[in-house]
C-alpha cells in the first residue's frame, strides 16, 4: 500500500485508520448485496408484481432520506468517531429486529427492518465518505475514496451469495424454505458490527478538517455592512437549487404515496403528485423571497457542489435500478439455452465433490418451455457482475491517479449510457454482456461524485455530505418507475431509465470544471514523493 496516499503535511500515517474505515464499506456493500436480491424472493412469496417489489428498495433508501441530516449533525456533534459507533448500534438494532419479522411474517414487518439497517448505514455513509478524503494529501481524496469503495465492491460480491443460498433456500421436498431461514444473514451482521462498534470505541480516529479552498469559514470576506455579496455565478447555483427542491419535493411526495397506499392502493398517484406539486410551488416561493440570504458560506452557494446532489440522485437511481432488477432480467432477457448445457451443469456438479451443492440448480425449465437460469443462478451471476464492479474500482483507483476526476466521470458515465443502450434494444447475449459491463463502469462514480462535490468546503464538508447522502433517495424513486415499465413494456425496455440517469452523470463530469471554477482534481502530483 503507498502510504504517501496516506500521510498528512505534519507527517503523520493515517493508513492503519484509513485500512479500519475501509472496513465499513466492506459492511454497506455486503448490506446493499443482499438487498439486490431479495427483490426476487417477495415477488414469488407474496405474489408481488415487479413495481410493488421495489418497495425494498424504497424501504432501504427512506433511511437514508430521513437519516442523512441527522448524521450530518450528529457528526459535527460527536466527531467522526462518536458518529461511526452510532451508525454501527443502529445496524445492529436492524439486523437482530429480523429474528421477530421472520415470526410476524408481513412484508412490513421486513422492510422495518431494511429501513433501521439503513438508518444506522446512513451515518456510516455520511462520515467515512468525506473521512476517507482527509485522510492524507488532498489530491489523492478520489483515489482514497475510491479505494475505500473497492472494499464496499468486494462486500457487494459476497452479499448475493449469502442471499440467494439464505433467500432462496430449499428443502428436500423442493419446497422453498427463504421465509424461515432470512433473518439469519441479518443476524450475522448484527454480530459482527457490535465488535466492530468495539474496535472504534479503543481505536484512534482523529478529526480531521478538510481544506477551505473557498473561504467559506472567513469571515474576512464578508461584504461591507449594508452590501450585497457578490457570489460568481449565482444564477447558476439559484438555479441548480430549484432543481435540488424539486427533486426533494418529488422525494417527500414518494414518501407520502407510500403512506396513502397503506389504506388505499388507488390513492399512491393522486398522493405522490399533488404533494410533490405543492411542496414544489411552496420550495419555489421560500427560494425567490430568500435567494440573497445565500451567501459563500453557504454550500448551496457552489454550483459544484448543488450540481453533486442532483447527480448523486441520478446515479443512485440508475444503480439501485441496474442491481435490483439484475435477477429478473437474466432470467426473462437472455435467449434460450439448449438443453445440453443443463446437462452439462449437472455433470459438472457431481464431480465438484464438496462444492457439488454450490453448482446445483443454476439452469431450469421455464414455464414457456425454454431452458434458461433459475434465480438461485442468477442471484450467484450477480456476484460476477460485482466482481465486475470491484474490478472497475480497482482499474478507477488507478485511472484517478493519473487523470482528473471529473474527466474519468464523464468518460465512465458516457460508456455506462451505451451499455444501458444496448441492453434497451434487446441485443440477446450482446445485451446481457452489456448489462456485465454496466457495472464496471458504475464503479467510480459514487465516490468520485462525492469526492468531487465537497471539494474545497473546508468544515462544511460534513454537512455537505449529509445533502449527498439524502441524495441516495434517489434509489428509492427510479426502480419503482423501471418496475411499472417492465410490467408494463418488458424488462428490457425499462432500462431507458438508467440510460438517462448516466448521461446526467458524464454531463456533470465533463462540466465539473466550470461549475466549480477549478482546473480538475489531478491524483498524481507532477513532483513531490508520491
Amino acid at each position: 500500500m503507498n502510504t504517501g496516499l496516506f500521510r498528512s503535511t505534519d507527517g503523520k500515517s493515517h493508513a492503519v485508520t484509513f485500512c479500519l474505515v475501509s472496513s465499513l464499506f466492506l459492511l454497506w456493500g455486503f448490506c446493499n448485496g443482499m438487498i439486490d436480491v431479495m427483490d426476487k424472493h417477495f415477488q414469488e412469496e407474496l405474489h408481488l408484481t415487479l413495481a410493488q417489489s421495489a418497495w425494498v428498495q424504497f424501504a432501504h433508501y427512506l433511511g437514508y432520506f430521513l437519516m442523512a441530516i441527522p448524521a450530518g449533525y450528529l457528526a459535527n456533534k460527536l466527531g467522526y468517531k462518536g458518529g461511526i459507533i452510532a451508525g454501527l448500534l443502529m445496524v445492529a438494532v436492524g439486523g437482530f429486529w429480523f429474528i421477530p419479522a421472520t415470526q410476524i411474517a408481513t412484508f412490513w414487518a421486513f422492510l422495518v427492518g431494511v429501513c433501521f439497517i439503513a438508518s444506522g448505514l446512513t451515518f456510516l455513509e455520511t462520515i467515512a465518505n468525506p473521512y476517507s478524503t482527509v485522510l492524507g494529501p488532498k489530491q489523492f481524496a478520489a483515489t482514497r475514496i475510491n479505494l475505500a469503495q473497492s472494499c464496499n465492491g468486494v462486500g457487494w460480491i459476497f452479499g448475493p451469495i449469502v442471499g440467494s443460498r439464505f433467500f432462496y433456500a430449499q428443502n428436500a421436498a423442493g419446497k422453498s424454505t427463504g421465509a424461515e431461514t432470512l433473518w439469519i444473514p441479518y443476524v450475522g451482521v448484527a454480530v459482527v458490527v457490535i465488535i466492530l462498534a468495539v474496535l472504534f470505541f479503543f481505536a484512534n480516529v482523529p478529526d480531521i478538517k478538510a481544506d477551505d479552498e473557498f473561504h467559506m469559514d472567513d469571515s474576512a470576506a464578508d461584504p461591507a455592512p449594508g452590501k450585497q455579496e457578490v457570489i460568481p455565478n449565482r444564477p447558476v447555483a439559484m438555479g441548480l437549487l430549484w432543481l435540488n427542491i424539486v427533486v426533494l419535493a418529488i422525494a417527500v411526495g414518494m414518501i407520502c404515496s407510500a403512506v396513502a397506499t397503506i389504506w388505499d392502493p388507488s390513492k399512491e398517484l393522486p398522493t405522490f403528485i399533488g404533494t410533490s406539486v405543492i411542496l414544489g410551488l411552496i420550495g419555489t416561493a421560500i427560494l425567490f423571497t430568500k435567494s440573497k440570504a445565500i451567501t459563500h458560506h453557504s454550500v448551496w452557494s457552489h454550483p459544484h457542489f448543488s450540481s453533486a446532489t442532483l447527480t448523486q440522485f441520478f446515479y443512485v437511481a440508475a444503480q439501485c435500478g441496474v442491481f435490483a432488477y439484475f435477477i429478473n432480467y437474466m432470467t426473462s432477457q437472455i435467449p434460450a439455452m439448449p438443453i445440453e448445457w443443463k446437462n452439462g451443469m449437472d455433470n459438472f456438479a457431481s464431480h465438484m465433490g464438496p462444492l457439488q451443492g454450490w453448482f446445483t440448480g443454476w439452469l431450469e425449465v421455464h414455464p414457456n418451455g425454454n431452458l434458461g437460469l433459475s434465480n438461485l443462478g442468477a442471484g450467484n451471476l450477480a456476484s460476477l457482475g460485482f466482481f465486475c464492479f470491484l474490478l472497475g474500482r480497482v482499474v478507477g483507483a488507478w485511472l484517478l491517479k493519473q487523470n482528473p476526476a471529473h474527466k474519468i466521470l464523464g468518460i465512465f458515465g458516457t460508456a455506462s449510457a451505451i451499455c444501458s443502450l444496448l441492453i434497451f434494444l434487446k441485443l440477446g447475449w450482446l445485451s446481457a454482456i452489456a448489462l456485465f459491463l454496466s457495472y464496471f463502469f458504475m464503479s467510480i462514480m459514487f465516490p468520485t461524485i462525492f469526492s468531487l462535490g465537497i471539494h474545497g468546503l473546508g468544515s462544511r464538508a460534513k454537512k455537505a455530505s449529509s445533502f449527498i447522502v439524502m441524495a441516495i433517495m434517489g434509489g428509492a424513486i427510479m426502480p419503482k418507475m423501471m418496475g411499472h415499465i417492465a410490467d408494463v413494456k418488458g424488462m428490457s425496455i425499462a432500462f431507458i431509465v438508467p440510460l438517462v440517469c448516466f448521461l446526467v452523470v458524464a454531463g456533470y463530469g465533463f462540466f465539473w470544471s466550470k461549475l466549480s471554477g477549478s482546473d480538475g482534481v489531478v491524483g498524481l502530483e507532477s513532483k513531490g514523493g508520491h
